[in-house]
């Protein structure tokens, strides 16, 4: 019957592949489809997207801060191409709480994507709508308040909330139902027995865990440290007793969005009958905004400027500002180094570190803590003894509990770098998640969900980071950055060549000047043999016609591997050809002749015109 079968097809006919059924391929029509486009391999950058059919769910649109190697960079934020070609299909946006890792991309997002409504807790409503009126993106977007009592239903998802405690208020987790099973992502979150606002949803969790849960997307950050952090009423008991205790003046640094950490600081301060002036304009903002919503409940009286400092006693002031992770120029930094407007360092005054240095920060925030010491400070920083501030993400035995209280079928840690992923997928096999369950993923990785079941599929979603230089979110700063990474390691060669282009020839030998490439005054030598090897390679090009563009080419192709055989050293190149006053005043000049008959030709046609 098959041969019989083959015998009587056309002959254009053409075998129609059978649908791949294999266990990693993708059913874009029936499956639920889950991706990072930041946050994993990386603390920042967080965005997590929900796929079904023609709709998509995203929760949280960070920015990652760049690395001192970012020469020149603001931000690192997604790449949001995917998300463009599929932008009639995004119907949320919902933030889990207002720090800039999960919101400073927001800006970016709405300039490539037209989105009709974010879905965000109180404070982080508020952090946004001062974030888009800054970047004059007011009218873009309304930004819908939610809390742990509310619902965001689409045809496809249905997603609820419930509180978590985070070092800033209204902080939420989420729970997306999708046709193929329950997915909870936790936000950044910790567990606080005795904290300041509102306490983690423990029931709605159990019983959300009871109910059942197909994938877990957890806060990894601190999967490194054991144990249980210290909760906020005790690093609140510590900061009063160390304000109460202070002779002098006191300078307090801590997290501008810890809004909790800053009202524990002005209550103390004005407990201790002091005045407080506040600098920094992350903290001033941060404090405008939690007095309007009601999270910081101190009067005006109590606030001081800097014009009134000089007015009161040291033991009557205290000061709360940025730079408590080195920042070159927050507040602190230019503190210690004498250059502030209002405040310079008095032998005597106290400076009051609440925070911990973020991973990478630590020679930062060492360099001014020494200089304030060098001008008299007394420097008091965090320790297991003093207990001036603890973490806003779990350790170990809380990251347990959440695996306990949410009892998942599968677990793909997220929020962390690569490390961080592997100890806290190691975490959740102590709790009994199989091996073979738990997912590390990088961004792009797509983890495919068919009925409540879960798998990592064979295709991945291009994620590239894209670089912000000033508020250029198209990703031509990238290719800058590899310019500055070259200035910077290799420096530049500017090659001057003066020519006639009438006769193709070239008036005097190349001249070389270097930057940042090599001693000039000790390698005279090797820039003249530079300029006889452009001298040579021009001569030679010049033997026939050609033009500036195929002149700087060969600049560039004869000098740049001799350069780097002699000095293991690839700078920039810069070819600067001059042409000779003559030769470019003739090319003018012919350039002129069609444009002078073409004027001619349209006076002699309105002559014309008017005689008829």
């Amino acid at each position: 019957m098959e041969e019989k079968a083959k015998a009587v097809r056309p002959a254009h006919y053409t075998q129609v592949p059978e649908p791949d059924y294999s266990r990693n391929a993708i059913n874009h029509k029936t499956d639920t489809l889950v991706y990072a486009m930041g946050g994993l391999g990386e603390v920042g950058k967080n965005m997590y997207c929900f796929e079904h059919d023609d709709e998509i769910i995203i929760v949280d649109c960070g920015v990652l801060f760049p690395e001192d190697e970012l020469l020149g960079i603001d931000y690192v934020i997604p790449d949001f191409s995917y998300l463009q070609k599929n932008a009639s299909k995004i119907k949320a946006l919902i933030i889990t709480h207002g720090h800039e890792d999960h919101i400073g991309g927001i800006p970016f997002f709405l300039r490539s994507i037209h989105l009709k409504q974010i879905y965000a807790p109180r404070f982080a409503k508020a952090l946004i709508e001062k974030k888009l009126e800054e970047h004059h993106l007011t009218r873009a977007c309304k930004v819908i308040e939610i809390n742990g009592d509310s619902r965001v239903r689409t045809k496809y998802f249905n997603v609820g909330f419930f509180n978590t405690v985070h070092s800033i208020p209204d902080s939420l987790g989420v729970l997306i139902n999708t046709p193929n099973g329950r997915i909870v992502e936790t936000g950044d979150f910790k567990f606080d027995l005795t904290p300041i606002g509102v306490q983690s949803d423990y029931q709605k969790m159990a019983y959300i865990g009871q109910v059942g849960v197909t994938l877990l997307m957890s806060d990894s950050t601190n999967s490194g440290v054991p144990g249980f952090s210290i909760s906020e009423k005790k690093v609140a008991m510590a900061i009063m007793e160390q304000i109460r205790k202070t002779p002098g003046r006191l300078l307090v640094s801590t997290f501008a969005s810890n809004v909790n950490r800053l009202n524990q600081i002005l209550q103390a301060a004005v407990a201790c009958n002091r005045k407080v002036a506040v600098f920094g304009r992350s903290m001033e903002n941060v404090l405008e905004i939690g007095r309007k919503i009601g999270f910081i409940k101190i009067s005006d009286e109590n606030f001081i400027t800097g014009n009134d400092l000089n007015t009161l006693p040291a033991n009557r002031i205290c000061i709360v500002c940025t730079g408590s992770q080195g920042e070159p120029m927050a507040a602190l930094s230019r503190i210690a180094n004498g250059t502030h407007k209002y405040i310079h360092i008095i032998p005597g005054d106290t400076v009051l570190f609440s925070s911990n240095p973020i991973p990478g920060n630590g020679v930062s925030v060492s360099g001014v803590i020494d200089q304030l010491t060098r001008v008299g400070a007394n420097v008091v920083v965090n320790s297991p003894l003093t207990s001036f501030h603890t973490t806003g993400h779990a350790p170990q035995e809380e990251q347990k509990l959440m695996l306990n209280l949410i009892k998942p079928k599968y677990f793909m840690p997220v929020h962390g770098e690569y490390k961080m992923l592997v100890q806290h997928s190691a975490t959740a096999q102590e709790t009994g998640v199989p091996d073979d369950h738990c997912f590390i993923c990088s961004n792009g990785d797509i983890v495919v969900l068919r009925n409540e079941e879960a798998f990592i599929a064979n295709e991945r979603i291009q994620t590239d980071a894209i670089y912000v230089d000033g508020n250029d979110a198209s990703g031509l700063s990238t290719s800058v950055i590899k310019d500055r990474q070259i200035l910077a390691s290799s420096g530049l060669v500017a090659v001057i060549v003066t020519i006639d282009s009438r006769y193709n020839k070239i008036l005097c030998r190349p001249s070389i000047v270097s930057r940042g490439f090599v001693y000039i005054k000790d390698n005279q030598t090797l820039l003249k043999e530079a300029e006889l090897v452009v001298y040579d390679a021009l001569k030679q090009k010049m033997q026939q016609r050609t033009t500036f563009g195929e002149l700087k080419n060969c600049i560039r192709s004869s000098l740049e591997p001799w350069l780097f055989q002699r000095t293991n050293r690839n700078p920039i190149v810069i070819p600067v050809i001059l042409n000779q006053k003559a030769a470019i005043a003739e090319i003018q000049a012919k350039a002129a002749k069609p444009h002078t008959r073409t004027a001619s030709h349209s006076a002699k046609s309105k002559e014309k015109e008017k005689a008829e």
